[in-house]
């Protein structure tokens, strides 16, 4: 059975959220029935047969094709199955993901993958601020899961971080793992201003050698036997870091955020 595929008619003047359209909301429906399922797309709402040219019948496997910046809240709660997007996605990519795998070709918006419980996000190209982080009021932010980014990062990535890891082959912003209560997060590229700000638990994984502030204490050089065991735990991913000219074990290491509870990591190649 071929993917159930959603072609982008003409690029949308208003922001579409495209949360109906995930894997198990659609299981069991005919193509007449998902044409008529409703999106909101600024203060009106529009049929899906009205944005989307529908080719396919698989719901476990849907492709949107020609896809803007403009669709928002694609694959929200995604709960198994798989979401390819063929060009570029709006907010919210990923939000509140539970299993699954979603692909993006292009760029994605602000807050990718916030609050993830489980799954893998893959964006080709490049990240809005707030990857992986919590929902403006919330305090637990990506919570398991897997996301990879083979271009750019904006702020904030992994903000509120409680658990599951973030790969940035490319750059990253200010704030970088800010309030981070667990997980990993690693960057190939540079970072920003304030790494690791207020970070309680966690381990950041970094290639450059970052600007930490005055709060946190440098412990050393240290060989550590669990990162060839991680870097082996990549090798499935079609990423750089599925490369083993990228493992390495030493590290410097710093501890901190000392302003919070001082049990984050920092650890850098040397």
């Amino acid at each position: 059975m071929s993917a159930l595929t959603f072609t982008l008619k003409q690029a949308t003047k208003q922001r579409v959220d495209m949360s109906p359209l995930v894997c198990q909301k659609l299981q069991g429906l005919d193509v007449d029935a998902i044409a008529a399922i409703e999106l909101q797309s600024g203060k009106s709402r529009l049929r899906v047969d009205e944005l989307f040219y529908i080719t396919g019948k698989n719901p476990q496997e849907i492709i949107i094709a020609g896809s803007t910046n403009k669709l928002d809240f694609i694959g929200k709660e995604l709960d198994g199955g798989s979401i390819s997007i063929q060009g570029d996605a709006g907010a919210y990519l990923g939000m509140q993901m539970k299993s699954g795998t979603i692909t993006v070709s292009g760029d994605a918006g602000l807050y990718a993958a916030c609050e993830m419980k489980n799954g893998l996000l893959q964006i080709d190209g490049n990240s809005g601020d707030f990857l992986g982080g919590a929902l403006p009021g919330n305090r637990q932010g990506m919570k398991g899961g897997t996301v990879l980014v083979k271009g750019d990062v904006g702020q904030r990535a992994g903000d509120h971080m409680r658990r599951g890891q973030i790969l940035i082959e490319g750059n990253v912003g200010d704030y970088c793992g800010s309030r981070m209560v667990a997980g990993t997060i690693a960057v190939m590229g540079s970072t920003g201003r304030y790494v690791g700000y207020a970070m309680r638990r966690g381990t950041l994984l970094l290639w450059q050698p970052p600007q930490l502030s005055a709060t946190f204490n440098d412990c050393g050089s240290h060989t550590l036997a669990f990162l060839p065991m991680l870097f082996a735990s990549f090798k499935s991913l079609n990423s750089r870091f599925a490369e083993s000219s990228v493992a390495f074990n030493r590290v410097q290491r710093f501890g901190g955020d000392m302003a919070e509870t001082g049990r984050g990591e920092v650890l850098v190649k040397i």
